[in-house]
């Protein structure tokens, strides 16, 4: 299978692999040069904006499945456009051009906007108000192919995704900034790098057309575990609001536990870390 990766990052990079891993030929499209490792000597790579229409002209004209792994270089509305619906644009004008098999975009959890703790799965309503988030949405919209009569694409909603080369959450306990205080009681959601790569593996492999799968460890914490727990192996007290963590990282934006237990058992999914605990583990290789 020949298999288009677009936004060819931290993510991206690590499915590439794992796509060649299982006999796939991948084609690595980022918008900025990266210079290839020694073992993707069977990864093709174009340099090539996907934000410009008709970009896909420059791509394969017969790949079977493409997944859009692209990230917003900003936080911002027009950030999120250009990276979210302008590059799904062209890559679902590409799939109809060119009968693509599969179309597999990586979205976000970030659209459940709740804030009252609920469970939500891959059936609940999304739930968000405008901003990035409703971007969020409307890119779920158009590679669903909830706007025309279009392919159908997938989406894989990830949650916070961790693991080598990106362990922020331990810097911010480190700093400060996430912290004990008010709304510590509200639920993070973690996705290790590796088990995001196994289930987009296998959606591109098996996935249902037009159905919606979440990346999220099976065990969801309360901020104040994750906190206490990632303080005490940093060998520091746990930090506490009041003593000088930043007002926006005090309160939660959104308060909800992902669940993912019908991805995984549609998709015969095994989680190499069930939980952050596992996907942290020794504090000597931890590295941000």
């Amino acid at each position: 299978m020949e298999v288009v990766v677009a936004g060819y990052g931290w993510l991206g990079r690590a499915l590439g692999r794992g796509l060649v891993e299982r006999g796939h030929r991948v084609i690595a499209v980022r918008r900025s040069r990266l210079e290839p490792d020694a073992d993707e000597a069977d990864v093709r790579h174009v340099r090539l904006d996907l934000s410009v229409p008709g970009a896909w002209r420059a791509l394969p004209p017969a790949p079977h499945a493409i997944v859009a792994c692209q990230a917003a270089d900003e936080r911002s509305v027009e950030g999120y456009e250009r990276a979210y619906l302008r590059v799904n644009e062209v890559l679902r004008e590409y799939a109809r051009q060119r009968d693509v098999e599969r179309f597999v975009y990586t979205g976000s959890t970030g659209v459940f906007g709740c804030t009252d703790g609920r469970d939500v799965d891959e059936q609940s309503a999304i739930d968000v108000d405008g901003g990035t988030a409703g971007i969020l949405a409307q890119a779920e919209d158009l590679v669903l192919g909830n706007q025309d009569e279009g392919p159908r694409g997938n989406v894989v909603r990830l949650s916070g995704l961790y693991g080598p080369g990106r362990y922020g959450i331990v810097d911010r306990v480190r700093r400060g900034a996430l912290a004990l205080g008010p709304g510590d009681d509200a639920w993070m959601n973690w996705c290790h790098r590796s088990d995001a790569v196994t289930t987009l593996l296998a959606v591109v492999e098996r996935g249902r057309a037009g159905a919606v799968y979440h990346a999220s460890d099976a065990f969801p914490e309360r901020r104040r575990d994750v906190v206490a727990w990632i303080a005490e192996r940093l060998g520091i007290a746990a930090p506490r609001a009041a003593g000088g963590a930043k007002p926006g990282d005090a309160r939660p934006r959104t308060n909800r536990r992902i669940r993912a237990e019908k991805t995984r058992a549609e998709l015969g999914i095994v989680l190499a870390y069930p939980s952050f605990r596992e996907g942290l583990g020794d504090p000597d290789a931890w590295t941000v």
